[in-house]
């Protein structure tokens, strides 16, 4: 099934990261910082299948070799940026269907980064990875680093896109931040749906929340990625027990409020019948047993909760995560 992956996140010095460093790593190069002098090395990596940076479409024939230098762009992006907490790059982290082929993907990969360079008008660098060896096998996955400024002739300007404020996007009639991720989001399941379409192929992907799509299950868990490898390893991870064990409790809580919910249920529909008991009698003795049923589940080992949960649908878009380690 295909699986609908899209994450927004910005690359800040606040967190320690640099956008030389972010690109040298999506993209496998070598690319030295020229504000800090590190040197970021991951030529190394085996990993990547594709790179390139395209420019909005406003600038076609414009001569920007700058902009199209991986080096130089990411460099300028730090020395545009004065602030010790200044976001300066952004990237749209998202799934390629694992049913399409390698042209398919780059094509569906090239096609979001496209619209988001000529919607912003940023410079967006696509770096597409394959599946690791160790890794799920579906695991095809691209990276969308984009500049936080607009690009133009004279080089790097204005805050752009998502890193615009809020003053600056409701002086020129933008829509608010939160609703232009949604559109993005939006925007990336049509485009996924319709390469899947294209290739004669009937999955879908649905990039709205399972509460939207009137679904009551609970989403699976996301374990970090450094907790797995720790794992992977042999070693006991704390963080990864931890968020499994309340997905656990989330899951045993969801299944005893639907068991309460039927017993109410059939008991309003028993309250109706001549002879029945109130329906505050039926409610009291439906609380009861709830909590008849928790203290019981309470006793049984966690792994049986499990057993009793209803396999999500969708479930291995929460499980299935990228391979990287943020920089």
């Amino acid at each position: 099934m295909a699986i609908y992956h899209l994450n927004i996140k910005p690359i800040s010095r606040s967190a320690g990261r640099s956008a030389p460093a972010a690109a040298a790593y999506r993209a496998g190069e070598r690319i030295r910082d020229e504000r800090t002098g590190a040197l970021h090395n991951y030529s190394r990596r085996q990993d990547v299948s594709h790179t390139e940076i395209l420019l909005p479409a406003q600038l076609a024939g414009t001569e920007l070799a700058w902009a199209k230098d991986r080096a130089a762009l990411w460099n300028a992006a730090e020395r545009a940026e004065r602030q010790r907490n200044s976001r300066v790059a952004r990237e749209y982290e998202v799934a390629l269907p694992a049913e399409l082929n390698p042209a398919q993907r780059l094509e569906l990969a090239r096609s979001f980064a496209r619209e988001l360079a000529d919607r912003h008008r940023v410079a967006i660098d696509l770096a597409i990875h394959e599946p690791r060896a160790a890794g799920d096998p579906r695991n095809h996955h691209a990276h969308l680093l984009a500049t936080t400024r607009e690009v133009t002739a004279a080089g790097l300007a204005a805050k752009a896109g998502l890193d615009m404020n809020g003053s600056e996007r409701r002086r020129r009639g933008l829509p608010a931040g939160i609703d232009e991720i949604k559109t993005i989001r939006e925007r990336w399941g049509t485009l996924t749906n319709e390469a899947l379409q294209a290739a004669g192929l009937e999955a879908r992907v649905d990039h709205r929340t399972l509460r939207a799509r009137g679904i009551d299950q609970e989403p699976m868990p996301k374990i970090p990625f450094a907790a797995l490898q720790i794992e992977r390893r042999g070693v006991r991870s704390e963080v990864a027990e931890r968020i499994r064990a309340e997905y656990r409790t989330r899951v045993q809580a969801r299944v005893e409020r639907a068991a309460a919910m039927q017993f109410v249920a059939r008991s309003e529909d028993a309250a109706g019948q001549p002879g029945a008991q109130s329906l505050e009698q039926l409610r009291r003795q439906a609380r009861e047993a709830w909590l008849t049923m928790r203290h019981e589940a309470a006793k049984r080992p966690a792994a049986v909760a499990l057993e009793h949960a209803a396999p999500e649908q969708g479930a291995l878009q929460h499980n299935v995560q990228d391979k990287d380690i943020d920089l």
